[in-house]
């Protein structure tokens, strides 16, 4: 069973057509049997839009559920495995994502190298 975690900017290039992934991206999406979105993306684009950096034509949580995935909360296993992580990039939110896929055995979608460089299962986006 393959279940994956999309970074923020896969979530986000999905919903825009996907025309920006990678065709391994596509197709493990779409050959997925769970797909997930943390609640940290959610978080994290909130954020951006409150600094004009990003602009959403549809609420985050109605995306993820428009395109059929998951939402994934975040748990204190994940804040425990982020702890454990070694320092490799400074960005927090992206490295929940990565303790939120290493702590729930999911294949991490992204394009950052920084995210990438880390220990977890993932597909190139």
């Amino acid at each position: 069973m393959t279940r994956i975690l999309l970074d923020t900017h896969v979530f986000l290039w999905w919903r825009l057509g996907g025309g920006d992934l990678s065709p391994a991206a596509v197709t493990a999406i779409r050959s997925a049997d769970e797909v997930y979105v943390s609640v940290a993306s959610a978080w994290e684009v909130a954020i951006k839009q409150s600094l004009g950096r990003v602009r959403l034509e549809a609420d985050f949580e109605a995306g993820i559920a428009d395109s059929q995935f998951a939402p994934l909360p975040i748990q204190f296993q994940h804040l425990r495995e982020l702890a454990q992580l070694p320092p490799l990039h400074r960005d927090p939110i992206d490295r929940l994502l990565v303790a939120q896929a290493r702590s729930e055995r999911l294949v991490l979608v992204s394009r950052d190298p920084q995210v990438l460089a880390y220990d977890v299962a993932r597909v190139v986006a």
